[in-house]
């Protein structure tokens, strides 16, 4: 299954897309020194494939090498960083 991970800076989120689809996306607020994500959520038929964790790992990935802080407020992002304790310092104080 084709994947790519885009920043939709328009939508403020990046997308997960299969085939060409969108199949998940994480949205977000851009600060001048932080990312606050605020939500995550893969599509109904595409769930169970571990689309949501490519996502944020991207995500994450993108805001490290920006120099961005991470606020998550989405509940998902907040238990990847828990269990990815390589990205606790992205974490905004």
């Amino acid at each position: 299954m084709p994947t790519e991970i885009v920043d939709n800076s328009t939508e403020s989120r990046f997308e997960i897309l299969v085939d060409g689809r969108v199949a998940g996306f994480a949205d977000y607020k851009l600060l001048p020194t932080k990312i606050v994500f605020t939500h995550t959520e893969v599509l109904r038929e595409f769930e169970g494939q571990g689309l949501a964790g490519q996502l944020v790992k991207h995500a994450l990935d993108a805001s490290r090498d920006t120099g961005l802080k991470v606020s998550p407020l989405c509940p998902y992002v907040k238990r990847y960083i828990e269990r990815h304790p390589d990205y606790q310092d992205l974490l905004s104080g």
